[in-house]
């Protein structure tokens, strides 16, 4: 799989790293960011646990949440920098996507002034 301007995390070792960076939480979802070093694209991962729902609504949260990533983050987001961005029960899924938009566009504000 493929996003234009962005490189998908695989590694579990890189959800954990970045799970020990900063995170900003919206209604819709949790974005974490940290400073990978490794190379100069945007990464970013992508995780929906159980608690999101059953495997439809987990993959119709992250499928969202990579539209969201494609438009927003891909223009938007720091070279060498990974991002992840975790789905949230009852919300990711069925949240207006102009305000999951919204939301990510904020979330990147907060963490790029920090």
């Amino acid at each position: 799989m493929s996003l234009p301007g962005l490189t998908i995390l695989n590694k579990r070792a890189d959800f954990l790293a970045a799970a020990r960076a900063r995170r900003v939480s919206k209604p819709a979802f949790t974005v974490q960011m940290r400073n990978s070093g490794a190379s100069d694209d945007i990464r970013v991962g992508f995780t929906c646990s159980k608690k999101v729902g059953n495997a439809v609504a987990r993959n119709r949260a992250k499928r969202r949440l990579r539209e969201a990533a494609r438009l927003i983050l891909a223009p938007q987001g720091k070279a060498g920098f990974d991002y992840v961005l975790i789905g949230r029960r009852d919300t990711t899924a069925t949240h207006p996507f102009d305000r999951l938009c919204h939301d990510l566009e904020a979330a990147l504000a907060e963490l790029h002034a920090t």
